[in-house]
């Protein structure tokens, strides 16, 4: 069935919020990008399951021979978003042993005698890992900022450090995946609702979740903000509806498939010669035991028929070429945090239309000499 089916646009361009982007009106019921249903969508998601599984091997493996590249998912959301079952569902299908999981809840008496970033730098993945953050760093411009726990000009300024420290993160190898779960607000109610009609299901439930749902319009313009100033180009936003949890798994299957087909990891090669450890192998073993030439050779050639096999789901699952950006999508550095960049482009503008009008008025003349080249 999933051979069949294709994302019409690649998700990590389509699902990245533009600066004309309104959370308000975004349709967390809609499924941007695919045109199957929950049957065609979980099939699709367990094919690329496979595919992630062998990028992460191979991811793995390098890290354990010397590398130093890894990938960092980043999972917000209200609660009843679905952060959960994106960790037991979606990296359910890799290795564990390649998996660095963290939770943040409130933080300890230890993490509050520190910058609130110092958890959160303690927790990054190890090199050749998939981290994956239930809930992060972004705790301190949501929760800290609708609950008052700072002071405005504090979780203000946050906007720009964590910028800087996701920059200083991606310099040293690691590739940030930034998933927003955004379920609507008559979906959550109906899921908590359903926390507490079943008893397997109680112990999901918090009491607080009702007093943090009628501040849902806070949490709301506090995501918007979030949105705003902090997608930038090393570290992008994807905005996903969770309402249907098929299709946020597909999506996010999707996004840190194509995050790992992009670092594009190779097995390491040995340090040692293979033939000198074969033969020194041999001579612990008993002859009988020793699989014929022919039989080595077809071990061999089913190594080769699966890289190629590997070769042929990595093509299939790759865009043909790169997704147009949405329409004034792509963060910069900064992000708008401050509004300069903007002002830069605007001054640049500006120099453009100046420099026309004084060629023009030059009458066709040569455009004459350094002076005017550099400008």
């Amino acid at each position: 069935m999933a051979d069949d089916l294709a994302w019409t646009a690649p998700p990590a361009g389509l699902l990245r919020p533009g600066p004309d982007f309104d959370l308000a009106t975004f349709d967390r019921a809609s499924t941007p990008g695919f045109d199957g249903g929950k049957a065609d969508g979980k099939a699709l998601t367990a094919e690329r399951g496979l595919l992630m599984s062998e990028l992460q091997e191979r991811l793995f493996a390098e890290g354990r021979s010397g590398g130093e590249r890894s990938v960092l998912l980043v999972l917000q959301g209200l609660d009843t978003a679905g952060k959960g079952g994106i960790v037991r569902h979606v990296m359910g299908m890799v290795d564990p042993q390649g998996i660095d999981l963290h939770s943040f809840g409130v933080p300890t008496e230890e993490e509050k005698r520190h910058n609130y970033l110092w958890r959160i730098r303690r927790a990054l993945p190890r090199p050749g890992r998939i981290g994956v953050f239930d809930r992060s760093h972004y705790e301190d411009v949501l929760v800290a900022r609708v609950d008052q726990l700072v002071e405005e000009e504090v979780w203000r300024r946050r906007y720009a450090e964590i910028n800087r420290f996701e920059r200083t993160v991606t310099s040293r190898g690691t590739t940030i995946v930034k998933v927003a779960l955004m379920v609507s607000k008559q979906e959550q109610g109906l899921r908590l609702l359903e926390r507490l009609d079943r008893p397997d299901k109680h112990w999901k439930y918090n009491p607080s979740d009702v007093a943090t749902r009628k501040k849902w319009d806070d949490y709301q313009e506090a995501y918007s903000d979030v949105l705003a100033r902090t997608n930038t180009d090393i570290a992008p936003w994807h905005v996903i509806p969770a309402d249907k949890k098929w299709y946020a798994r597909l999506a996010v299957t999707e996004l840190v498939t194509q995050a790992l087909i992009d670092l594009d990891p190779r097995w390491p090669r040995p340090r040692w010669r293979v033939a000198t450890q074969v033969a020194a192998l041999l001579r612990t073993m008993d002859p009988e035991n020793v699989p014929t030439d022919d039989e080595r050779s077809e071990t061999v050639e089913d190594s080769l028929a699966d890289e190629r096999e590997f070769a042929e789901a990595v093509a299939g699952a790759t865009p043909s070429a790169a997704p147009a950006p949405e329409k004034g999508s792509g963060g910069s550095e900064d992000a708008r945090s401050d509004g300069k960049n903007d002002k830069k482009k605007d001054k640049k503008k500006d120099k453009k239309k100046d420099s026309k009008k004084k060629d023009k008025k030059k009458d066709g003349k040569k455009k004459g000499g350094k002076k005017s080249d550099k400008k």
